[in-house]
């Protein structure tokens, strides 16, 4: 890694709420909790809803009254479509942004002035947690459009001073020219695609260690340590990872600090619960659970208790940075994303990070599922080295046992691998698709009315 990044560069705190005190920051959310509230009235929804559950600004004494409110899901945005769940007058919208829709109709968020100030200064603070710097350049490979990953990190990249290369999603030896040519310091995609862009900068150029880009943040798709490992050897960068999500905001709920270890939650703007999404009860800190969010100071959709279906933990312990906000882990999946075979329950997330510790292992898999019969049956392609397939069939078949043994040992049960040339798998732009689910193609339920909204289990990866 270059000589810069053996150390910690120096820390810079964008915002001094970042290191707000305990009690100090309660009593913040507290105040703004009740704000909430107050706004969310002016929606229909939650005026029916929380006039029947006896629920006003004025029953919420504590921060344990955020239990008393209802929950929101993505299948009520849906219910409101296009803007339902506005809580300001049409005409002060500025912006509007939604999911891809590829389950159905897009779901659309909006933002006025003071949301989009937001957004920005929360970006703002994720990318300087992550180095970044006023005099920076950057490179944006994200989608832009409907999708809020792009145009997030963009109003956060400008708001800290620093300067936009918009390049977007696709093209990836353009990508390569840009940063050749105009040496921005910093990379801004999806992981699956920096991985593309290494790959391809290998075909073109001596070594891809030797574009110019020192820091990278990733988001859009979930991805392991392992893999980070993997890019910040290919790019010799130094990778961040931050998380949000379109119905709350977009980029900006978290993100990390140079100890990159778990990414600071912005409390004072979000209040997060970490649930069992079966019993909807606590877990506790550094446990496995559903993240609800209430957004605090969102104004044109505020959202109470929105289950985000994404799994992961939240830790309480003070952080060497010095920021004194909660950490949350990686998502490690999505209730809607856990694969069923054959009883069993898988996330893809598993597999992956048991095959990139696998020496001769390339990070591009795809995971296949069929029903031949009344049983499942998955297989694993994976790519590997290309030198691997001209050694002895003996260490071929090596690795293929040990890769097989690694996931029956990490999901309980027995999948067919392949191993497959580099280069074989679909390349993505964006968000890597890792699973195909032949089954739901035969017997993908209904979706029931009125229930919680989530997939069917077995549905690709992050559609």
């Amino acid at each position: 890694m270059r000589e810069m990044q053996r150390a910690p560069f120096e820390d810079v705190i964008w915002d001094a709420a970042e290191k707000l005190s305990l009690a100090d920051l309660r009593v913040l959310q507290l105040r703004r909790l009740r704000e909430t509230v107050t706004l969310a009235m002016a929606v229909p929804f939650y005026n029916r809803v929380l006039r029947q559950m006896g629920l006003s600004p004025e029953t919420i004494q504590s921060l344990d009254d955020l239990r008393r409110l209802p929950m929101t899901t993505k299948e009520d945005l849906r219910q409101h479509y296009p803007l339902g769940m506005l809580a300001v007058p049409r005409e002060e919208i500025r912006r509007i942004h939604g999911s891809s829709g590829t389950t159905g109709k897009p779901t659309f968020v909006a933002y006025n002035d003071a949301d989009m100030t937001t957004w920005a200064d929360l970006c703002a603070r994720f990318l300087t947690a992550g180095g970044l710097r006023s005099h920076h350049l950057v490179q944006i490979a994200f989608g832009y459009g409907l999708f809020t990953g792009g145009f997030g990190l963009h109003y956060g990249v400008e708001r800290v001073g620093a300067a936009v290369v918009p390049a977007a999603s696709g093209n990836t030896r353009r990508q390569i020219l840009i940063m050749k040519d105009l040496q921005p310091d910093v990379l801004i995609c999806t992981p699956s695609y920096a991985l593309n862009i290494a790959e391809v900068a290998a075909c073109e150029m001596s070594d891809p260690r030797s574009l110019p880009v020192r820091y990278a943040h990733f988001g859009g798709e979930p991805w392991t340590e392992d893999m980070r490992r993997r890019i910040d050897a290919a790019l010799d960068v130094m990778s961040f990872n931050n998380y949000g999500l379109s119905e709350v905001m977009g980029p900006g709920v978290a993100g990390e600090c140079w100890i990159r270890h778990g990414m600071h939650l912005h409390e004072d703007h979000f209040l997060v619960e970490c649930l069992d999404p079966t019993t909807l009860e606590p877990v506790k800190p550094g446990e496995v659970g559903e993240l609800v969010i209430t957004t605090l100071t969102k104004q044109a959709m505020p959202m109470l208790r929105y289950r985000t279906r994404d799994l992961a933990s939240v830790s309480e312990e003070p952080c060497p940075c010095g920021r004194t906000h909660r950490r949350m882990s990686r998502v490690m999946g999505r209730t809607d994303d856990m694969l069923i075979i054959r009883g069993v329950n898988v996330f893809p997330s598993q597999i992956e990070e048991e095959l990139l510790r696998v020496d001769g292992t390339l990070p591009h898999y795809i995971i296949e599922i069929n029903r031949p019969g009344t049983l499942d049956e998955a297989i694993v392609r994976v790519e590997i080295e290309r030198e691997l397939f001209s050694d002895e069939m003996r260490k071929l078949q090596a690795l293929h046992d040990r890769i097989d043994r690694e996931i029956h040992a990490v999901t309980g049960i027995r999948m067919k691998v392949d191993l497959v040339q580099p280069r074989s798998l679909q390349r993505y732009e964006g968000k890597a698709q890792r699973v195909i689910d032949h089954r739901v193609l035969v017997d993908k339920p209904a979706p029931v009315s009125g229930s919680p909204e989530g997939a069917p289990a077995g549905l690709p990866l992050n559609p």
